[in-house]
């Protein structure tokens, strides 16, 4: 389900998608699960509301820090987020932006979570990032586990 550029992640997850919005919306459950394993989140700041922003920071286990901002597009609680991502460079600007759309689908109590992001600038880019959110979104089924 993938072109070139584009990434297309769909998961079922064991919780009801008013919990599911809540953890991508809410900066103390978000820094919860963001970023890959072993990753942590050392800074989370959120205003979600459209046209406001985000920004975070994850740290890789040998230390070194990634920082990422974005723009909230559309929110339509509890079925849909759109937001801009962009990793950013050394001075804290913004490098490419891509289009984030996650969707939420009630399914007898569970989610299905479906996460589309594009566009890429090379299948590299992709898959380095299908990668990183596929542990993220493993972290995020575990936490949801925790309610």
């Amino acid at each position: 389900m993938m072109s070139e550029h584009e990434l297309t992640i769909i998961r079922t997850l064991q919780a009801p998608r008013s919990l599911v919005f809540k953890v991508w919306t809410q900066p103390e459950h978000f820094s919860r699960w963001l970023g890959p394993k072993e990753f942590v989140t050392t800074f989370c700041q959120m205003d979600v509301q459209v046209g406001s922003t985000y920004r975070a920071c994850i740290r890789s286990p040998e230390g070194t820090d990634h920082w990422m901002q974005g723009v909230y597009r559309e929110i339509v609680e509890p079925e849909r987020l759109v937001f801009t991502f962009a990793w950013e460079d050394e001075d804290g600007q913004p490098k490419l932006q891509t289009l984030v759309t996650v969707t939420f689908a009630e399914q007898a109590g569970k989610t299905q979570m479906t996460f589309h992001q594009a566009t890429f600038e090379s299948v590299e880019s992709r898959d380095s990032h299908q990668t990183g959110w596929s542990e993220c979104f493993d972290r995020l089924a575990a936490y949801l586990n925790t309610f």
